[in-house]
């Protein structure tokens, strides 16, 4: 979520300025302001799940002319932070989605770590073994190897309808974006889709597997990712409304 005075270039080095604490609705935020040498004007960035704010300002910019844009703003970031999820930290008890299906983290310390499904009297749960300090990193590391298994057999299936071959498949735990592809076929994807359902997972694979026939945004890329994927304007306004809550969640 950004909010610019003017359009600022798509790529240039920048060097952090200043780092500091944030009070807005409610919460305290880390704010982090970023020198760019290509920057005309200020740049406010919200983090993926209301987690920080980033600043953009030319070089040389005054700190009073950062707190007079952070002022003049502040009713539009108050209003977007407090509509954004608080962090829930991963934990026993707590209800993580896997596919789109919600499921009860349940703390087992007798045996050795690893991460079992099942069903329950109270529904589906995820059996998290081994000491406690390591239950999130678990969590995490389970939907990875969950993210990979059904990215790896989207992008098969997708790549064989285009044409096209992927140079090799990565997951990350981007905060910005939710997939990319390089000019030389790289696909990355934030392991966190693999708690959306799933044809969000697959209209993500079929997004970033079109980039690889069209490299924009433009009609003819919208027109083969329907192709891939029927249901995308559902999907990507899906992501849009939720993929914030997702983001959220603090799996440190």
């Amino acid at each position: 979520m950004v909010l610019s005075l003017f359009r600022a270039p798509k790529k240039a080095a920048v060097t952090l300025k200043a780092e500091r604490s944030y009070e807005v609705a409610g919460r305290i935020l880390p704010l982090r302001v970023m020198e760019n040498p290509r920057a005309t004007r200020l740049t406010l960035r919200i983090d993926a799940g209301g987690k920080g704010l980033r600043m953009t300002v030319p070089p040389g910019m005054p700190g009073r002319e950062i707190e007079r844009f952070l002022a003049k703003h502040e009713g539009w970031i108050e209003t977007r932070i407090a509509k954004m999820p608080n962090q829930p930290k991963v934990r026993p008890g707590i209800r993580i989605p896997v596919r789109g299906v919600p499921h009860l983290v349940v703390h087992e310390p007798a045996s050795r770590g690893t991460v079992r499904q099942e069903n329950g009297a109270e529904g589906p749960r995820l059996i998290v073994y081994g000491d406690r300090p390591h239950l999130a990193r678990r969590v995490s590391d389970f939907l990875k190897r969950e993210a990979r298994k059904d990215i790896e057999l989207l992008v098969a299936r997708h790549t064989a309808t285009v044409g096209r071959r992927a140079k090799a498949i990565r997951l990350k735990d981007t905060k910005s974006r939710w997939g990319s592809c390089t000019s030389d076929g790289t696909l990355s994807f934030s392991w966190r889709i693999m708690m959306a359902p799933p044809p969000i997972i697959d209209y993500l694979v079929a997004h970033e597997v079109a980039h690889l026939i069209e490299m924009n945004h433009g009609p003819r890329f919208w027109k083969l990712c329907g192709e891939l994927c029927p249901d995308t304007e559902r999907c990507k306004a899906w992501l849009k409304r939720n993929g914030g809550a997702l983001q959220a969640i603090d799996f440190a």
